[in-house]
C-alpha cells in the first residue's frame, strides 16, 4: 500500500514538474514571438497585445462552451472588472517592455511581482509582513535595481516597462486572490477570458490600431496557440501537484528566456547583470520556503 502510494505521489510529482518546465518552454517561444513582432517587424505593441489574445480567445472557446456563461454569476462584477483592466493594462506594458528591452532583462524584471503582491497584501489586504518578507522584498528590489542600471548612461526609461507590469499584474493577483474566498475558479477564469480582449482592443484602439497580414499574421496566430498552450500546461501543474512544489520550476523561465534571447536574438546578459538575476530567484525562493513553514506550522498548531 505505501509503496504503491509513493509512486503515484512520485510521477505526480514528476508530471508537475514536466508540466511546468514546458509551460516555461512555451512562454519562451511566446517571448520570442512577440519580441519579433514588436522589435523587428515593427507591429505595434498595442495592437499585439490585442491580436494575441483574440486568437487565444478563438481556440479557448471550446472550453468556454463546455463552461456555458452561467458561470459568470458573481456578486462582484466590477472587482472582475478592474482586475482584468489590471491584467489587460500589464499586458501592454510588457508587450511594450519587449519591443525595447532584451527578453532576459525584461523577464528577470517581471519575476518582481511576487514582492508587490507582498506590498500590496500588507497595504490593501492588511496582511502581516514579517521581517523575513520585508528582508526578501528588499533584496529582490535590490536586484532589480541592478539589472535596471538607472546610473548607467545606457539607460532608457523603457527599462522600466517590465516592472510596471509586474507592478499591474501583481495588484491584479491581489484581487484574484480577494476572489478566491467567494467566487469559484471556472469563474474567475471565465471573466477573464470574456473581457481580456475587448479592453485590450480598447487599449490599442486608444494607441492606434493595425490590422496584421503576411508574417504579421501567422506570428500572431502562432501567439494566441502558444498563449493557450502555456496557460493550459500551467494549469495542468497546478491541478496534478502541489503550489509549493512546482512553483520553483517556475523560476526556470528565467534561464529559458535567456537562451531563447540568445538563441534567436543574440542577447547575452553580461556578467554582473547576472547578481541581479541571483538576488531575484534567491528572494522569491526564500519567500516560498518561508510561506510552506508558515503553513505547517499553522496547520501543526
Amino acid at each position: 500500500m505505501n509503496q504503491t502510494s509513493l509512486g503515484f505521489s512520485s510521477s505526480r510529482a514528476m508530471a508537475g514538474a514536466g508540466f511546468m518546465v514546458l509551460a516555461g518552454i512555451a512562454f519562451a517561444g511566446l517571448n520570442v514571438v512577440t519580441q519579433w513582432l514588436t522589435m523587428t517587424l515593427g507591429f505595434p505593441a498595442a495592437a499585439t497585445a490585442f491580436w494575441q489574445y483574440a486568437f487565444a480567445f478563438l481556440f479557448s472557446l471550446p472550453f468556454l462552451r463546455r463552461a456555458g456563461l452561467s458561470a459568470m454569476r458573481t456578486d462582484y462584477p466590477w472587482r472582475h472588472v478592474v482586475r482584468v483592466a489590471l491584467a489587460a493594462f500589464g499586458v501592454g506594458t510588457w508587450v511594450s517592455g519587449l519591443a525595447h528591452v532584451p527578453i532576459w532583462q525584461a523577464i528577470a524584471l517581471v519575476m518582481t511581482s511576487p514582492f508587490f503582491i507582498i506590498l500590496g497584501a500588507r497595504l490593501f489586504l492588511g496582511e502581516r509582513v514579517g521581517p523575513a518578507r520585508w528582508t526578501a522584498t528588499a533584496v529582490g528590489f535590490a536586484g532589480a535595481m541592478i539589472i535596471l542600471d538607472p546610473w548607467s548612461a545606457s539607460f532608457t526609461w523603457a527599462a522600466l516597462l517590465p516592472i510596471v507590469s509586474a507592478l499591474l499584474w501583481g495588484a491584479s493577483s491581489l484581487i484574484t486572490k480577494s476572489l478566491t474566498s467567494s467566487e469559484h475558479p471556472e469563474t474567475i477564469t471565465i471573466w477573464l477570458l470574456v473581457l481580456l480582449t475587448p479592453i485590450n482592443g480598447v487599449i490599442a484602439l486608444a494607441a492606434g490600431f493595425a490590422v496584421p497580414d503576411g508574417a504579421a499574421l501567422g506570428l500572431l496566430v502562432l501567439a494566441g496557440v502558444l498563449t493557450v498552450f502555456a496557460q493550459y500546461l500551467l494549469t495542468l501543474a497546478y491541478t496534478v501537484a502541489d503550489a509549493a512544489y512546482v512553483q520553483p520550476f517556475d523560476d526556470l523561465k528565467l534561464p529559458l528566456n535567456v537562451f531563447a534571447g540568445w538563441l534567436v536574438f543574440g542577447y547575452a546578459p553580461t556578467g554582473y547583470l547576472w547578481i541581479g538575476a541571483v538576488l531575484i530567484l534567491a528572494a522569491s525562493l526564500f519567500i516560498m520556503r518561508n510561506e510552506i513553514r508558515r503553513e505547517r506550522e499553522t496547520a501543526a498548531a
